[in-house]
Formats: C-alpha cells, sequence, structure tokens
C-alpha cells in the first residue's frame, strides 16, 4: 500500500447544509455546531489546509459566512498537531539516567516542544520514543526548556512524580543552571554583573523578547554575567540563571550592550563560524527528586563552540569556571 493509500485512509468526508437558522454565520462556527467532538481549532487549522470546500471551491478564510442552502464539505483529516506527538527514534546523548529522571546533552538545532513550522523531530518527540512512560507524562516529562540553537544541559523526569517534584524545584529556583555565552567586547562592566530587568514580549517584534519598563509591565527576570576571559573583540562569559524566562540570557547581553555572537535576533554578528547564537548549558546542579542525592553535571562546549573560542583567542579553566558566577 502507497503513502497515498495510507493517507486516505485517515481521512473521514463529512457533508453539510447550511440551515435557515445558519445564515449568515461564519464557516466555522457552523462546523463547530455540526461536529462538536473536535475542536473549533482544528476545524480552523482544516480551512488553513484546505480541507473545507464551501459549495465545490476550497476555503480560505473560517470567518467566510454561509447562506442557507449552502453545501459545506470537510475532510476531518490528521493535522501536523494532531501527528505531533508521536513517538519518532532519535540519537538522544543521555549524561545520567535511573528510573526518575535523565539528564540529556540537547544539540543546537534540536526544538525541545512541537511548535508552529516544528510538528516533529523534536526532543519530545524523540523522549516518547526512548521509554514508554514518557506518552503518560505532561510534555513527555520536559520541565524547562533551552532555544532551538542553544545547546547543552537538560533534565527530564520520567515519572509523573519526578515531574512535579522538577517543577516545583525549577519554580523555587533550587535547579543550579549555568552557562557559557560568548559575546561581543570590548566588556563594559567590571568583573561580575548582574542584572535585574523585568522582561515581556517585544511589542514591535512578536518573535523576540525585551526589557520592559513600567510597573507590572513584565515579568521578573535576574541574570548574573561573569568574565572568564576577553580580547578588544570578544568576551567569555559564565552566565548563571534566577529566574527562567524565554531568551533570558541573550535578553540580558544585549541590554547590556553586549549581544551574543551570530545571536542576529538581538543583534550579535554571525562571525568565528558560527551560525547559531553563542549559548551553551554547561553545568545542571540539583538535588534528586527522590532520594534527595546531590547531582552536579557538566558538559564542554560543542565543538562549533570549542572552534569558535579558539578562533577568538579565548580560554576558561572548565574546573573553576563556575566559581566566576556562585552564590
Amino acid at each position: 500500500m502507497s503513502a497515498v493509500d495510507d493517507a486516505e485512509l485517515d481521512i473521514e468526508r463529512r457533508t453539510l447544509v447550511a440551515s435557515m437558522a445558519q445564515h449568515g454565520e461564519r464557516v466555522d462556527r457552523v462546523l463547530a455546531l455540526a461536529i462538536p467532538e473536535f475542536s473549533r481549532s482544528y476545524l480552523q487549522q482544516l480551512v488553513a489546509d484546505a480541507a473545507v470546500r464551501l459549495n465545490g471551491r476550497v476555503l480560505l478564510k473560517p470567518a467566510a459566512r454561509v447562506r442557507a442552502g449552502d453545501q459545506i464539505v470537510v475532510e476531518l483529516r490528521p493535522t501536523a498537531q494532531a501527528q505531533a506527538f508521536v513517538a519518532e527514534p532519535m540519537a538522544l546523548e543521555v549524561v545520567f539516567e535511573d528510573a526518575a529522571l535523565m539528564v540529556v546533552n540537547k544539540p543546537a538545532g534540536l526544538v525541545v516542544h512541537p511548535a508552529a513550522g516544528h510538528w516533529s523531530g523534536t526532543l519530545l518527540n524523540g523522549l516518547l520514543a526512548h521509554h514508554a512512560g514518557a506518552a503518560q507524562l505532561p510534555r513527555a516529562g520536559i520541565v524547562h526548556r533551552l532555544d532551538k540553537d542553544t545547546s547543552g544541559l537538560m533534565v527530564v523526569g520520567k515519572t509523573l512524580t519526578a515531574v512535579d517534584a522538577l517543577s516545583r524545584m525549577i519554580a523555587a529556583r533550587s535547579v543550579e543552571r549555568l552557562y557559557l555565552a560568548l559575546a561581543h567586547g570590548p566588556w563594559r562592566h567590571g568583573p561580575v554583573a548582574d542584572v535585574d530587568q523585568p522582561m515581556a514580549r517585544d511589542v514591535r517584534n512578536r518573535l523576540r523578547m525585551a526589557v520592559v519598563r513600567g510597573e507590572g509591565a513584565g515579568k521578573p527576570a535576574q541574570t548574573r554575567f561573569a568574565v572568564l576571559d576577553q580580547t578588544p573583540r570578544h568576551v567569555l562569559l559564565a552566565c548563571k540563571l534566577h529566574t527562567g524566562r524565554t531568551h533570558q540570557i541573550r535578553v540580558h547581553a544585549a541590554w547590556l550592550g553586549q549581544p551574543l555572537v551570530a545571536d542576529t535576533l538581538y543583534g550579535g554578528r554571525a562571525e568565528l563560524g558560527l551560525q547559531r547564537q553563542a549559548l551553551h548549558a554547561h553545568r545542571l546542579r540539583l538535588a534528586h527528586p527522590l532520594s534527595g542525592e546531590p547531582l552536579c553535571f557538566d558538559c564542554p562546549p560543542p565543538p562549533d563552540l570549542q572552534d569558535a573560542l579558539a578562533q577568538a583567542d579565548l580560554q576558561y579553566n572548565p574546573a573553576t569556571w563556575w566559581q566566576a558566577v556562585a552564590s
């Protein structure tokens, strides 16, 4: 059987005729009332996928109005969202694993969770394939995220008890997350720079976050930056998150006037062979959520970042670098 045949088997077609009472109603509302077992957002996605016809013509807008007697044919097909949470075997670099949790080294380029534009091939898909229990957990056990192009360590719960405990620990800021970042120089601050600036979605560009002003304008965000090595053109930073806002290190570094190398979204320039922001989650330290045993994991920078550091003539001591941001 061909792939086309398989797809055809997954499609159910339903034909509806608009009643006199539905004259002037939006198509998506008519569909939602006639097919209540599916969400309105799912039905709107079908319209976007050209799976709905109105009087024989492909419908382009869910807000289109119907007339009494109009015929609507809808193909109830699997959408990308509906197929997002499926197991996909992939090579995960597992740093540590037991019955309760696992620590993975996420490569740059791997999306953590399915979203628009990335409905498959994510870490979540890989976790679903890695162990059977992931399917019974919220977000397959993911309790925090890294940006797609940020590399490094993530902790993932494997049981509901562990997921709940890890989520509470992250909310209480008892999971220590330390990062390495390569920023544009020269560095214009002291050996240690503490940034306490609230953040919110950038109103001018919804893909970006931004430091915001005004009472209640954003969520609290605190980051500590410590200089490990520097030249007039570049600076190697150790970064400690006290909060975990989206793009936090990148936004706070840019706010300091020191955007990360190759972080073009926040003003960085692509150089030193880097095609992604120069940010790596280097250390993860926490108490085991069940036993309380102290756990600490370090992960050296991947080859692209190591090559960039060599080109920039920057070095760090992996045995002591984290002390720069301790406290």
